[in-house]
């Protein structure tokens, strides 16, 4: 799968987990009555493989960082301000088996909302999204890197496009730029489906921000229920904090979207593998956008997110 997931087998990842290290009194502490910023998209996983069984061919030595929890995502979070996060499916590791993150939106009430997966390949994948939903999953993540070219084509993800225009369930893509015109065909066919784009559709995960395929992302903002992920700075462009290459990216995408419709993320562990930090990603939409008014501001940082996810 040539995503970003499966290049971070490449990441050391030590550092993260040795860091990160959370106790129950002092998430307690950091708990706040404020308005805290929302991480749009965040992955989680455990060593504890006998609750929570890794696929087939998967093993621990996989594992990259070795672990990042829900209460190292926390502690990691919380001091930031961030005080809920969405935590994103990893077929790398899980396969369809959501388990360990719908676990956490259990154990921490409030706090997470899941993007699963559910193969559409299989019968009834709407049934099995209307299952999930009472389990605080609130999108889904499609790819073709698990369904090839034609991943948008078959009656299964048909069935799942439908049934998320009437459970508000978002179908939150993860894609290169050569899958948007597939996408912009099927924000056509189910135009009251709730659609995200997933880290700027990876433009710039080669280290070049094309101006055409930036083109074909500013198009699917024509559908209104289309919203994109301002996030994975540590992948894209030039790759190093401050991130600031990828302003003038950001900028064309308030403009075409509007900030109502952007949601910042960090795609954390991987934004806290060295030399990126939790800190910098979160503090470029809060501290290097000059364009963006307070406001403006509570949208990407908070408000998109609850909208989309938190409902």
């Amino acid at each position: 799968m040539p995503d970003l997931i499966m290049s971070r087998r490449e990441f050391g990842g030590a550092a993260a987990a040795s860091t990160l290290v959370a106790t129950a009194p002092l998430l307690a502490a950091q708990e706040s009555s404020q308005p805290q910023y929302i991480d749009a998209h965040s992955h989680i996983w455990t060593r504890d493989v006998e609750s929570f069984p890794l696929k087939a061919g998967t093993t621990v030595a996989d594992l990259a960082p070795p672990s990042f929890t829900a209460e190292e995502l926390l502690a990691a979070a919380r001091p930031l301000g961030i005080g809920r996060v969405v935590l994103i499916a990893h077929h790398t590791y899980y396969g369809y088996d959501n388990s360990y993150m719908t676990d956490a939106a259990r154990r921490y009430p409030g706090v997470f909302r899941v993007v699963g997966m559910v193969d559409d390949r299989q019968p009834r994948p709407d049934q099995a999204m209307r299952r999930l939903l009472r389990e605080q999953v609130t999108g889904f993540r499609i790819t073709p890197w698990t369904g090839g070219d034609q991943w948008l084509s078959g009656p299964g993800m048909a069935a799942m496009w439908r049934c998320a225009a009437d459970t508000r369930q978002a179908m939150c893509c993860l894609l290169d730029p050569k899958y948007l015109e597939s996408v912009d065909r099927m924000c056509q066919r189910f135009p009251e489906t709730p659609v995200v784009i997933d880290h700027f559709a990876r433009i710039g995960v080669d280290g070049m921000i094309r101006d055409e395929d930036l083109r074909n992302l500013l198009r699917l903002a024509r559908h209104k229920q289309t919203h994109v992920k301002v996030s994975a700075f540590y992948a894209l462009g030039q790759k190093q904090p401050p991130y600031l290459d990828l302003v003038p990216m950001i900028r064309r995408l308030v403009e075409a979207f509007g900030v109502e419709r952007l949601m910042w993320a960090s795609d954390c562990p991987y934004q806290v593998e060295p030399p990126h930090t939790y800190a910098a990603s979160l503090a470029l939409v809060r501290d290097r956008l000059p364009f963006l008014s307070p406001a403006d501001r509570d949208w990407l940082l908070r408000k998109t997110a609850e909208k989309v996810y938190f409902f």
